[in-house]
């Protein structure tokens, strides 16, 4: 089986939505309740990324992963949201639910620091569920550490709790 990382084009940000709503139901459905992972649709995920692309192509990194010609699994990286121009955010990294454990997060994640590397980045930074146990084992074992900073993000109607985590690079 031939896996494969390369630059996204608009041409994957429908499959990207797609997936990233499959990645998100199945990664969130032990915490959260089914209404708050019933919406956004596939195609409005696809829509959303699609928009986000229009405006953030320029400063954003999406990479796509293919297991032998399919889209499995997505990264996206951009400038820290803090504002500091050493650091750059980690937005995501999202699978398909059947590529977890099989070293495919890894790819996209070595991936994604040397890419903030080769931007100049000494610190990299990425917000994660607090209630996400598999995501926050996932990234500790990648080197990553609980910053001390908590926020709350809205999914649906659930108020969910975010940490932020950092790394040197």
């Amino acid at each position: 089986m031939t896996v494969t990382l390369r630059a996204a084009t608009v041409d994957d940000l429908m499959a990207v939505g797609a997936l990233h709503q499959r990645s998100r139901v199945a990664a969130y459905a032990a915490f959260l309740p089914a209404q708050a992972l019933a919406d956004p649709t596939p195609e409005a995920m696809g829509a959303y990324w699609t928009e986000r692309w229009t405006w953030e192509r320029d400063e954003h990194r999406m990479t796509v992963v293919e297991r032998d010609g399919r889209l499995v699994g997505f990264s996206y990286l951009g400038p820290d949201d803090e504002g500091d121009p050493a650091t750059g955010l980690l937005n995501a990294i999202h699978l398909e639910p059947a590529e977890r454990g099989r070293g495919t997060g890894r790819a996209l994640m070595v991936d994604a620091l040397d890419a903030m590397r080769a931007r100049g980045w000494s610190r990299a930074v990425l917000w994660v569920l607090r209630d996400n146990a598999h995501a926050r084992g996932f990234y500790e074992r990648g080197g990553w550490t609980f910053t001390g900073t908590e926020r709350d993000e809205h999914i649906g109607p659930a108020v969910v709790p975010q940490l932020r985590y950092a790394r040197r690079l």
